[in-house]
């Protein structure tokens, strides 16, 4: 059974917020980009987004396997999740911002290299499974069932519009990046949009009945 239209809808708005806001994964994406040309940032970028692809499966077999041994375990680790997008949350909208892009430093390396480092510097950060074992629960709907596939779609979709939008932004990185520099007031408004975004989601799951 594939995810609800609007499960889907109100997913990709989210994950697109938390994608575009300022992270370790997008400002690499846009140094590189910026340092040596905008193919090495392409690779490098839909390397990060096809790291996700690793934690999907993680979340879809942990979330899978623990709704089929307690449907009380699963409710609580969606509470455990909402407090921890607060905590992210909070952390975001408490962010003076100032977001810089600097030139990635190291010598030239082939186009597949930086696509393999990107994918192993997402696919091993421990920060960013977390993230997905959080998040990911949020917007599944355990009454449709199979919760395991509509984890692994849900992820699937979060890593399709990160590759689209890291793509961009490696393609774009000198433009964008300059712009950041210009205007570190915009990496601030993008935390307080991720940041309320955060919250929100985190306090929907602990009032949710």
């Amino acid at each position: 059974m594939l995810i609800s239209p609007e499960q889907c809808i109100g997913f990709l708005a989210v994950a697109v917020a938390v994608t575009a806001s300022p992270g370790p994964d997008n400002l690499m994406v846009l140094s590189v980009g910026m340092s040596r040309g905008r193919k090495q940032g392409m690779a490098f970028g839909l390397g990060c987004a096809l790291g996700c692809l690793s934690h999907t499966l993680l979340a879809a077999l942990g979330v899978g396997a623990l709704i089929a041994a307690s449907p009380l375990a699963f409710t609580l680790l969606k509470a455990a999740g909402g407090l921890y997008l607060i905590w992210l949350g909070i952390g975001a909208l408490r962010s003076r911002g100032g977001a810089k892009v600097g030139a990635a430093s190291g010598p030239d390396e082939s186009l597949l290299r930086l696509f393999g480092k990107g994918l192993l510097a997402n696919a091993i950060n421990p920060k960013v499974i977390l993230f997905f074992l959080s998040f990911l629960p949020q917007f599944v709907v355990a009454a449709r069932g199979d919760v395991a596939w509509q984890t692994a779609q849900l992820g699937l979709l979060f890593t399709l519009q990160g590759c689209l939008l890291f793509g961009l932004l490696g393609y774009f990185s000198g433009a964008v990046g300059a712009w950041i520099n210009r205007k570190p007031r915009a990496g601030l408004w993008l935390d307080r949009i991720a940041g309320a975004i955060f919250v929100g989601l985190g306090l929907r799951m602990l009032l949710a009945r």
